[in-house]
C-alpha cells in the first residue's frame, strides 16, 4: 500500500511537471539567453561549462569529507535502526519501505529549506561579503540536501556513480520549470543503467544551464537596489527577496530529488 500511495503522488507530480506552460515572456528571455551564449566563441562555451563541473565536483567532494556530514549521515543509521536492528551500513537503508526512507529524506528537507530561507535572507540583509558567498553557500546547501536525501534510500553518496548522479539531479532540480520535465524524463529513462553507463567524461551541465548564472546577476542586483527601502531602519524588501528566491531553489531541488530517488528506489525494489 506504501509503495501505491508514493506511486500516486508520483505520478500526480510528473503531470504537473508535464502541463507547464511557458508564458510568452519565458519563451522570449529563452530564445534571447540561448542567442547571447552561442554568440561567444566554442572554446568560451566549452571553459565554462567545464569549470562548472569541476566546481561542483570539487564541492560535492569537499562536503563529503566534512564531519557534520558524517554525523549527518550517522544520524540517519540510527534512526534507520530504529525500524530495523540489523541496518549496519547505509546500503542497509535500502531494505526500509519506501515510506519510512521518504520519512527519512523529509527530515532534512525540511532543515535544508528553513537554512536556505536564512541565509538568503541574511545575504538580502549583509554586506557584500554575504552577497558574494551567497551562490556558493546556496549551492552547498542544496548538494549536501540531495546527499542526505539519497542516503535516505540507501545509496552509498561516496560511490563515484553516485556522485555524478547527484549532481545530475542537481542540474535537473534547478533548471526553469518548463525545462525540468525534459531533464526528468532522461533520468527516469536510464534509472536501470545507473551503474554503469556513466563514464569518466559524462558532462553535468549543458546550453539550458546558461539562464542560471544571469538569474543570480539579476537576484544581485533586485537585492541591491531593494537595501535603498527601509522599514524602521532594516532592508525588509531585499531581505524577503533573498529568502523567498532561495528558499523556492531549495524547494524545487529538495522536490526533485526526492521524488527521483523515490522512483529509482521503487524501480530496484522492483526488479
Amino acid at each position: 500500500m506504501g509503495e501505491e500511495r508514493v506511486l500516486v503522488d508520483l505520478s500526480r507530480w510528473e503531470e504537473d511537471l508535464a502541463s507547464y506552460v511557458s508564458n510568452d515572456f519565458e519563451k522570449m528571455y529563452e530564445l534571447w539567453v540561448q542567442d547571447q551564449f552561442q554568440k561567444l566563441p566554442k572554446h568560451v562555451q566549452q571553459r565554462f561549462f567545464n569549470g562548472v563541473d569541476q566546481w561542483l565536483i570539487y564541492t560535492y567532494t569537499f562536503l563529503q569529507g566534512t564531519q557534520m556530514q558524517q554525523d549527518a549521515y550517522d544520524r540517519l543509521l540510527q534512526i534507520g535502526r530504529t525500524y530495523d536492528e540489523t541496518i549496519n551500513t547505509v546500503e542497509d537503508l535500502s531494505r526500509l519501505s519506501i515510506e519510512k526512507q521518504t520519512y527519512l529524506a523529509n527530515q532534512h528537507v525540511a532543515k535544508n529549506r528553513l537554512y536556505s530561507f536564512v541565509q538568503g535572507g541574511m545575504a538580502g540583509s549583509g554586506g557584500w561579503f554575504l552577497l558574494g558567498v551567497d551562490i556558493p553557500l546556496m549551492v552547498g546547501l542544496n548538494l549536501r540536501t540531495i546527499q542526505l536525501i539519497g542516503t535516505s534510500f540507501g545509496y552509498n553518496m561516496h560511490n563515484p556513480i553516485e556522485m555524478l548522479l547527484a549532481l545530475k539531479v542537481f542540474h535537473a532540480g534547478a533548471l526553469p520549470k518548463r525545462l525540468r520535465y525534459e531533464a526528468w524524463q532522461e533520468l527516469k529513462g536510464n534509472v536501470n543503467e545507473y551503474d554503469s553507463f556513466m563514464g569518466e567524461h559524462e558532462e553535468l551541465t549543458n546550453p539550458t544551464w546558461a539562464e542560471q548564472p544571469l538569474k543570480s546577476i539579476f537576484k544581485t542586483l533586485v537585492i541591491v537596489l531593494s537595501r535603498r527601502k527601509m522599514i524602521q531602519g532594516l532592508p525588509i524588501v531585499s531581505v524577503g527577496i533573498g529568502a523567498t528566491i532561495n528558499y523556492k531553489t531549495a524547494k524545487d531541488v529538495s522536490d526533485f530529488a526526492t521524488r527521483f530517488y523515490q522512483y529509482r528506489s521503487i524501480q530496484s525494489s522492483n526488479k
